[in-house]
């Protein structure tokens, strides 16, 4: 279909000449008006984010509050899940309940993202875990036979560049020792292992050797004020942890063995979004490294 055009046709008919301003006479100007009731905005209103950093037509979503533990070097796994699954934002909350060296293949590199992460604005708390109290006392010349396997200190070694455990750099052994053994927040209680019940409640949450090494436990509600405890150390296959979470245990382990990439039961992280309460499973993607299958 084609379109005609048509050409503007001037009436013949007289018109009377305009009265133009002269230099001193100013036409009033018009003023534009807008009734906010009827008529839209021709730029809706947006906000800037000072968590995200960019404007948005929307408010920033709510803040986020995650818990995952037992990452043992696998830097590649943990940031992926940081960056591109869970897309933390500065706003949100990130709970790492311990063991960050170890067994996997990168625990220097591990280290320093998790020493950067709150230097870039992000907000995570790390507690501390048997390995990571293993290691330090080792550096401490209070190593004992059991601080890893031979294959596992000959990795750590190596990755930390050193030949001996007492030559780690300072600035990683600083930050170890500043670990915290718990921790309460809203809902929750956080430890790396978990806690005798059968002490008395002062004592229970003051022996430290169990909260970084204990693994059965009888779990006693009465004894946590209304809060559920989250803990890691020991790797349990990923359907049960879901079956946990399903069922809103009053206790929840969350290692679901990442390190252990010949097991297809485990070879993932377990990060729980504490107020959704959902779980996102993180699977292993290090490079090939030697790790014994655990059963």
């Amino acid at each position: 279909m084609g379109w005609t055009r048509f050409r503007r046709r001037w009436s013949t008919t007289p018109t009377a000449t305009p009265i133009r301003p002269t230099s001193t006479t100013r036409p009033t100007p018009r003023r534009r008006v807008f009734n906010l009731h009827t008529k839209p905005l021709r730029h809706p209103q947006r906000f800037f984010c000072t968590h995200c950093r960019y404007p948005s037509r929307l408010p920033c979503p709510p803040m986020a509050r995650y818990a995952t533990t037992d990452l043992h070097g696998c830097l590649q796994s943990f940031r992926h899940l940081v960056e591109n699954v869970l897309r933390l934002r500065p706003r949100d909350e990130l709970y790492l309940l311990g063991d960050y060296v170890n067994k996997g293949p990168d625990s220097r590199g591990l280290l320093d993202y998790l020493m950067q992460l709150p230097q870039r604005g992000y907000q995570v708390q790390c507690l501390r875990g048997n390995h990571d109290q293993e290691l330090f006392d080792a550096a401490q010349g209070r190593a004992h036979l059991a601080w890893s396997s031979q294959a596992d200190r000959a990795m750590t070694l190596q990755i930390f560049g050193v030949q001996s455990v007492t030559d780690i750099p300072a600035l990683y052994l600083q930050w170890l020792d500043a670990l915290p053994y718990q921790l309460d927040i809203p809902g929750f209680t956080l430890v790396h292992a978990g806690y005798n019940f059968r002490l008395p409640p002062e004592q229970m949450r003051a022996d430290w050797h169990t909260m970084l090494n204990i693994k059965q436990f009888t779990f006693d509600a009465s004894r946590m004020q209304g809060r559920r405890l989250l803990h890691g150390h020991v790797p349990t296959p990923t359907a049960e942890v879901l079956q946990q979470v399903k069922k809103h245990a009053g206790a929840i382990g969350l290692d679901t063995g990442c390190v252990y990439r010949l097991n297809p039961e485990l070879s993932h992280l377990a990060v729980l979004e504490l107020d959704s309460f959902s779980l996102t499973l993180q699977p292993n993607i290090e490079p090939p490294y030697h790790i014994a299958h655990r059963q």
